[in-house]
């Protein structure tokens, strides 16, 4: 099957260890040549995405903070970045089948980002399950998938708000969180996050790049077009503390690190 009708099928898929196994394959048949097609124009027939029955998805300020000292509210900690992932692999696959007329580069760099998020889910599932919980036993917010919908007219509005917004916010959070669990003794945790902020760095950068590509081809100021965005699509107001190095790292301008600041 054609790769970006192929994405449209996974993103459909709600079984996560399914959509997770059938994400990294896609990548695995594109890079063996699979056929892609930048220009077919798709339309669902499934709901977007697919998704079990739980987690049930609240409003960010019901889902209540958990203490990383005790094994049930370690548990709840690990399941809420694992539901990031989750939501992370369907971002990627979005990217791919819903925006034609790209160059073939992007669609690959978004099969990359779905794979990477795939084995991040993964490997958080593996780590609930060892505290006796499995994805879906609590309770979720969906931040991320609500601006994907709200983005999904715009290639450049969701390069701007998703990978080089949201999930920068990764970017910050994660060093933060290593020392919550370190302080807790959980080191699977800890090593866990240290392959999601290097895979993480390469997805903001893949983000920063095809934004700049998107302003030059439309003749845009990154940072002035980024500002209008921020406000058009009701984007969250970020706060520090920075992982100013991280971001640098993902392609982050000083420009646009001293608006983050400002």
């Amino acid at each position: 099957m054609e790769t970006r009708m192929m994405a449209l099928a996974v993103l459909s898929e709600a079984d996560p260890a399914r959509k997770a196994a059938q994400a990294t394959q896609l990548r695995a048949d594109f890079l063996a040549g699979a056929p892609l097609d930048p220009e077919a124009a798709l339309t669902p027939t499934l709901p977007l995405p697919g998704r079990p029955a739980r987690p049930a998805l609240k409003e960010a300020l019901q889902v209540p903070s958990r203490s990383p000292f005790t094994v049930e509210g370690r548990a709840a900690l690990i399941h809420a970045i694992c539901h990031i992932e989750f939501n992370a692999i369907n971002l990627g696959l979005d990217a791919v089948w819903r925006f034609p007329g790209m160059p073939r580069a992007f669609y690959a760099d978004w099969l990359q980002v779905a794979a990477e998020e795939a084995l991040h889910f993964s490997l958080l599932h593996e780590h609930l399950q060892t505290l006796g919980h499995h994805y879906g036993d609590f309770d979720a917010h969906d931040g991320l998938w609500t601006m994907a919908e709200r983005t999904k007219d715009d290639v450049l509005a969701r390069m701007a708000l998703v990978p080089r917004t949201l999930e920068a916010r990764g970017l910050d959070a994660t060093p933060p969180l290593q020392a919550k669990f370190r302080k807790a003794g959980d080191e699977r945790a800890v090593a866990i996050l240290d392959v999601i902020l290097r895979d993480e760095i390469g997805h903001v950068e893949i983000g920063n790049r095809w934004y700049r590509h998107l302003c030059l081809a439309r003749g845009l100021d990154p940072v002035g077009t980024y500002a209008r965005l921020v406000q058009q699509y009701q984007a969250p107001r970020l706060r520090a503390p920075f992982n100013l190095e991280a971001r640098r790292q993902a392609g982050f301008s000083d420009e646009e690190l001293a608006y983050l600041q400002g």
